[in-house]
């Protein structure tokens, strides 16, 4: 009998992360290329139903149908911008208040030091002295790398729109080379996993947006009822960090409770402490799971790997990438059989329909295999 051996568990494995480590140092090398185009990818899957509609309702040809998708995509999102300029513009009234605010909080911070730890006024403005000198002293490099960062945020932008495009324009060529690049027989599979690709990433993208919507309204009530200033733009800057898990609403938590400490009193920051943690609890609890959650099947401690992961790699811009990829890659996985393992690991605990379809599936495989063997001895 001759059977085709399987490498060992250990060699697959070894194997598995060589091609995992060589694909972080391709997307590390290559950021400014692939972190836009994965960007572009996503709002190409989310603009193709309007894309679509306007072809087949309205007869526009494939390049203007994108384009019209494209300019409502940018408009979206230079109105969000104008709308937060807008809101920061006006921080400069309260400014000489903030100065105000840190000045009398660094006068109780040296008295508590003073008599804390004994050291006198002048010791402690030497040491703040010496470090203000050194900041001035790197002010210009500071300064090289903020206009570095704002170049490469633009170019980020601007080619995530041009990737848009030409995804959109030719979505139907690149699933024909996807086609040809698989056996006829394979072929269901490739566009089952496109058509389910497009369908996570289009309902994730609208559950995140719901998602920002909703707690920014929740916000916005809470700040409101408090007497917070500049509640609008703080329920915006909060909705829209929240896209970061774990990590954005805490972002959120300390520039709220920095500006109403410039603007307010010790007591509205306490309230707002409180008021932040309610929201995100029932973000966690209530508003994910039933908007967000229920698109994206991953378990919580792979997402938390994957955000690391595309905080290392990719930046903030990673971090929110991450979700969406990595739902990307389980719907891969659980549609090639080799991988279908790996698809269950991403998966959550109490969905057992895909260990119960691999069990069958390898009972399935050793009946062949002890037909094979039985016809071979004969």
């Amino acid at each position: 009998m001759r059977r085709i051996l399987s490498l060992p568990f250990y060699l697959k494995l070894a194997c598995s992360l060589i091609i995992l480590i060589a694909l972080f140092y391709i997307a590390r090398v290559g950021q400014t290329i692939i972190a836009p185009f994965v960007l572009g990818s996503l709002f190409a899957f989310l603009l193709t139903p309007f894309a679509s509609w306007m072809e087949r309702k309205l007869r526009f040809p494939r390049v203007l149908s994108s384009l019209a998708a494209l300019l409502l995509l940018f408009t979206f999102i230079s109105g969000i911008i104008v709308l937060l300029g807008t809101q920061m513009t006006s921080l400069k009234e309260d400014w000489p208040a903030f100065e105000k605010q840190v000045v009398s909080g660094l006068d109780s911070l040296q008295k508590w030091i003073s008599a804390t730890f004994h050291i006198n006024y002048s010791e402690q403005v030497g040491y703040i002295n010496d470090t203000l000198s050194k900041s001035v002293g790197q002010g210009t490099a500071i300064l090289g790398v903020a206009i570095i960062s704002m170049s490469s945020n633009f170019i980020l932008l601007v080619f995530t729109f041009l990737y848009t495009f030409f995804i959109l324009t030719y979505r139907g060529h690149i699933v024909r080379f996807l086609l040809l690049l698989n056996h006829e027989k394979d072929h269901t599979i490739v566009l089952d996993i496109v058509a389910q690709v497009q369908y996570v990433v289009k309902r994730y993208l609208i559950g995140l947006f719901l998602q920002m919507i909703i707690v920014a309204v929740m916000t916005f009530i809470a700040l409101s009822i408090i007497g917070v200033k500049y509640s609008l733009m703080l329920s915006i800057f909060t909705g829209l960090f929240n896209v970061l898990p774990y990590i954005g609403i805490f972002v959120s938590l300390l520039v709220i409770a920095l500006i109403t400490f410039a603007t307010s009193s010790m007591v509205h920051v306490l309230f707002v402490f409180l008021a932040i943690i309610i929201i995100h609890f029932i973000d966690s609890n209530f508003v994910v799971p039933k908007v967000v959650g229920s698109k994206v099947q991953v378990n919580s401690m792979v997402a938390m790997m994957a955000i690391f992961c595309g905080e290392l790699v990719w930046g903030i811009s990673g971090m929110f990438l991450a979700i969406p990829l990595l739902a990307i890659t389980k719907i891969v996985f659980d549609r090639i059989y080799p991988l279908k393992p790996w698809g269950f690991l991403m998966g959550e605990d109490g969905d057992s329909s895909l260990y119960q379809q691999l069990r069958e599936e390898q009972r399935l495989i050793d009946g062949i295999h002890e037909v094979k063997t039985k016809t071979e001895d004969i």
